[in-house]
């Protein structure tokens, strides 16, 4: 991460360099991925969802040997004004303490990601606190969290924008792009009342298939909580709406930062991993508005959260991983970067059947 931009202060914009040149656009890489698979020390296809993971990222960098040694995982912090309806177990103020807590490295994304190798970043695109200056915190934020979306828009146009451009941004100044593998993280309390909404709207199914307990939120708030998403998505009256209005009315900032990010991994050819109901809500507004980022999206893990599924149904991605998780952070999606690693490293480190002095298979 460029560390320029890390020390902004709030409001302050950088310059946006222009996208990469892409390269090797006339290769079959699908066709150079499989031909490099089969030839390694193996039944073709015995190492099953490894290969077509390790196909995928020759595709996504346009590569015959893959790289993932920059791992870093963002995680997006901001508050949501619908938290005023009632709708979280937890109060608005955990947004700021968590933060606070990743920054302290205490939380299970710290723990895990250093399991992963990857490094954490915490992004402050709309928490309602003032934080420090800290090496791994960005401070960006647009504003202190969205209005209530039972009321009106969540956000302005203007407001979208700026966090759509940050998601994107983060991305330009980043160091070695060639050989990165991002994860997806957020931070939000009310964030999973957003994200309801949204696949509500964008997978056009009804409010109590996509609203799950978030925060563990009893039967009775989960019946107050689908009633409010309902209330915002008539005051706001998205039903046939187009994807970015969507994300202005009903969604969040950091949710708009992630679809920014998602859409330029797709310009820069970086691969991203969704973690769960969140970020693939992000991942669903970006695949909306631009269907080729399934290109580079790899899904972590499926989440308990019912909405999560049908997101992952929406973009067309099967999850990595299914550990029945809900926490967010980029937990899911971490621990899935081990899993690309390794079959980019089996890729990469496999002998031949040539090298080796193995018989290949008989004709």
């Amino acid at each position: 991460m460029d560390k320029t931009l890390m020390g902004l202060p709030e409001g302050q914009s950088v310059q946006r360099p222009a996208t990469i040149a892409l390269q090797n656009d006339d290769c079959d890489w699908k066709a150079i991925a499989k031909a490099r698979l089969d030839d390694l020390t193996k039944p073709p296809g015995s190492l099953g969802r490894l290969e077509g993971i390790a196909a995928q990222m020759v595709l996504i960098q346009r590569q015959e040997r893959p790289s993932c040694t920059h791992k870093v995982v963002y995680v997006f912090a901001a508050d949501h004004g619908v938290i005023e309806e009632g709708v979280s177990a937890y109060p608005k103020q955990v947004t700021e303490q968590m933060v606070r807590n990743f920054l302290g490295h205490g939380a299970a994304i710290n723990v895990l990601a250093r399991c992963a190798g990857a490094e954490v970043i915490v992004v402050d695109v709309g928490v309602d606190a003032t934080f420090e200056a800290h090496p791994q915190l960005v401070r960006r934020k647009i504003r202190r969290g969205t209005r209530n979306m039972t009321r009106g828009p969540a956000m302005t146009e203007e407001e979208v924008k700026a966090a759509l451009n940050l998601g994107r941004l983060l991305i330009q100044q980043s160091p070695s792009p060639d050989n990165q593998l991002i994860a997806l993280g957020e931070m939000g309390i009310g964030n999973t009342t957003a994200a309801a909404a949204i696949t509500a709207v964008l997978c056009r199914k009804r409010v109590e298939e996509v609203t799950g307990p978030g925060t563990g939120i009893s039967l009775e708030t989960l019946i107050h909580k689908r009633q409010v998403i309902e209330k915002a998505l008539e005051i706001n009256a998205v039903k046939n709406a187009g994807p970015m209005d969507v994300l202005q009315r009903v969604g969040g900032l950091e949710i708009a930062a992630m679809t920014g990010m998602i859409l330029e991994g797709h310009a820069q050819r970086i691969a991203v991993v969704m973690d769960g109901f969140i970020s693939s809500a992000a991942a669903a507004v970006a695949f909306a508005m631009e269907p080729r980022v399934k290109e580079v999206l790899f899904a972590g893990h499926v989440s308990q959260e019912p909405g999560h599924r049908v997101l992952l149904d929406y973009i067309g991605v099967e999850p990595i991983l299914n550990l029945e998780m809900r926490l967010g952070e980029g937990t899911g999606a971490v621990l899935a970067m081990t899993v690309i690693e390794a079959s980019v490293k089996v890729l990469n480190e496999m002998a031949t059947f040539s090298s080796a002095g193995v018989s290949g298979p008989q004709a």
